[in-house]
């Protein structure tokens, strides 16, 4: 059958592929709980019941507030099924923008993960006058859940209507509102339709070259549409889904899993080579220089054996020696290691290839469901540091100013409530105005260069795009976050987050007291360490873009510490909000003599 709303991938499933006990598994007590693809349409079926019995009909609205786990799946579909709209949140956002979303949405019934999340949303819900009632996951005392909501399904079941209201459903009816975070400004309602989303993942279908047997790992948040688009391309592909709720389990389940694809932030890789670089720094003698040497082979890895065969035989033995220990470290069976979100360091990406742990890196936005490009496995499908070819029936151009425009049925209805906004971003011809600026490479890859709103002039006229620059400071072992300032300023400042584990290997080396962060960042050969790493990276930039100034931060840079965005972006605004005085004193003390950098 064909796949034209979301929820006939569960049909589809059903008939295409040969039942498995693990369609869906989650851990509850530290065991896993597994459904059949049988019980998904159970369940999801006895939830559509239970919603249609209680009086919600098409266009009424439901949100979530959860950790990635089966029951999301059931609340989806089962309220898709009757063209209920599913607003899914992000569990760690401002009281202030559960209120905002909840009202603007008009949500009806709200369903979280367990007591943390109950207690966090609790006092918002008076609040919102459109909730009804809120449903728990977790079984709390005193509390609605969601075995009520499913028994109360049960007991209303009514196939007939059912199955006349999946019927009435097109493609191009909304699906869903998803809440960008973004990094200034209130949320946005991204309105997108069944067509939106299965345009997307069809397009990428062929990349995994995988059979039903193999597992995929899901932990990156469900409610933003990277993830969620993912998980329902496993669905149409008959993969197994297995879901992490907690991220410090993550190398532990990947190991136990043993999954074929996941999907991961440029973050979250970049502490995955941390980890392993600070073991092989543990590493004595002939270990550790093998260790190094290998490290040193995987960095200068060309793609199609350009590097030529003495090298494939030198990455052969790397392999044999060190890299099939990571592999091994990552299950054994990963085959594709999904990037998105944000720009991956071009280094990261070879070296991973050369392990054999092949990264795609994609591109895209909330509002163009998600996927733009991406690399994959045809004739000029990967090339480091771009983010491959523009996905099959997506148009993509580059505009006068350098910014990246793109149209296809992927692109979002609009924003919720605010035609004037949708007016600014997709214009009268139809092209959606990314607000990232990029280039396409000869071949046809598309590379990022930076967002348009986020380049920068200095005093003296010079432009400045601080993601490249940020992106290559970030080489360094010592740096774990920066972020470049300098709008309107005489010169380019940095403020930089410590690799605070290396930091600390890097003292006990050198004989340095580590006592706490906050009184090691001002000792003079820490700042001595610092101003080396500056100078180095500042030899592949221009003088206007070179970091004159820098202030080292005492803690670590997280989402919940506010400097990064949900998707572990820089929160510009609020990193110059927060830490205003720092700035001021970076670009106010003695800084008379910085002449034109040219």
């Amino acid at each position: 059958m064909e796949v034209k709303r979301i929820f006939d991938l569960l049909p589809y499933h059903q008939q295409t592929f040969r039942s498995k006990d693990d369609m869906l598994a989650g851990k509850d007590n530290g065991q896993w709980v597994k459904y059949r693809i049988e019980d998904y349409i159970e369940m999801a079926n006895n939830v559509s019941y239970a919603f249609m019995a209680m009086g919600l009909k098409k266009g009424d609205k439901i949100a979530s507030i959860s950790t990635n786990r089966p029951e999301w799946n059931f609340i989806d579909m089962g309220a898709q099924q009757i063209g209920v709209i599913h607003i899914p949140i992000y569990p760690t956002i401002s009281a202030e923008d559960y209120k905002y979303i909840l009202n603007h949405a008009e949500v009806k019934y709200l369903f979280v993960t367990g007591q943390d999340l109950f207690r966090k949303i609790q006092p918002i819900i008076s609040q919102v006058p459109s909730i009804i009632d809120v449903y728990t996951y977790k079984n709390l005392q005193g509390h609605k859940h969601l075995n009520e909501l499913i028994d109360f399904g049960k007991d209303n079941a009514d196939e007939e209507k059912l199955e006349e209201i999946k019927a009435s459903i097109s493609e191009d009816d909304l699906l869903t509102i998803i809440y960008t975070s973004g990094t200034t400004g209130i949320p946005k309602g991204v309105m997108l339709s069944h067509k939106n989303i299965i345009s997307d993942f069809k397009s990428i279908a062929y990349i995994p070259q995988f059979g039903q047997e193999e597992k995929a790992l899901s932990f990156l948040p469900l409610c933003h549409i990277y993830e969620r688009m993912m998980n329902y391309l496993y669905h149409y592909l008959g993969f197994s889904i297995y879901y992490l709720e907690n991220m410090a389990y993550i190398m532990d389940t990947v190991v136990e899993v043993k999954p074929a694809m996941m999907t991961a932030v440029p973050r979250l890789i970049e502490k995955i080579y941390d980890k392993i670089m600070l073991k092989g720094m543990k590493l004595k003698g002939i270990q550790r220089k093998i260790f190094f040497w290998s490290i040193k082979i995987g960095l200068s890895y060309e793609l199609y054996g350009a590097n030529g065969w003495w090298y494939g035989v030198k990455l052969f033995i790397a392999d044999m020696l060190v890299f099939s220990k990571w592999r091994q470290a990552l299950g054994g069976r990963l085959g594709i290691l999904v990037s998105g979100g944000a720009a991956l360091q071009p280094r990261l990406a070879r070296i991973f290839w050369a392990a054999g742990l092949h990264v795609y890196e994609g591109y895209g936005l909330t509002e163009t469901s998600p996927v733009i490009a991406v690399t994959n496995g045809r004739n000029n499908g990967v090339k480091f540091g771009t983010v491959g070819i523009p996905i099959e029936h997506v148009s993509l151009k580059i505009a006068e100013n350098g910014e990246i425009l793109c149209k296809g049925p992927n692109l979002m209805l609009g924003y919720y409530k605010d035609p004037a906004l949708t007016k600014e971003v997709i214009d009268e011809e139809g092209w959606f105005h990314t607000g990232d600026v990029g280039v396409i490479e000869p071949e046809g890859q598309l590379k990022i260069t930076g967002r348009i709103k986020e380049i920068f002039k200095t005093s003296f006229g010079k432009y400045i795009s601080p993601e490249l620059i940020e992106n290559k400071f970030k080489e360094s072992e010592y740096i774990d976050t920066i972020t470049v300032l300098g709008e309107n300023q005489k010169f380019a400042a940095a403020i930089i987050v410590p690799d605070f584990e290396n930091l600390k290997l890097w003292c006990k080396k050198n004989g340095v007291d580590y006592s706490t962060n906050h009184k090691i960042i001002g000792q003079a050969e820490i700042l001595k360490l610092y101003q080396e790493e500056v100078n180095k990276y500042n030899k592949f930039f221009g003088a206007a873009e070179q970091i004159r100034k820098f202030e080292l931060m005492d803690y670590e840079w997280t989402v919940e510490t506010g400097e990064l965005t949900t998707t572990l972006k820089l929160r510009r605004s609020f990193i110059n909000r927060k830490h205003k005085e720092l700035i001021e004193r970076m670009f106010n003390i003695g800084d008379d003599f910085i002449s034109d950098p040219g």
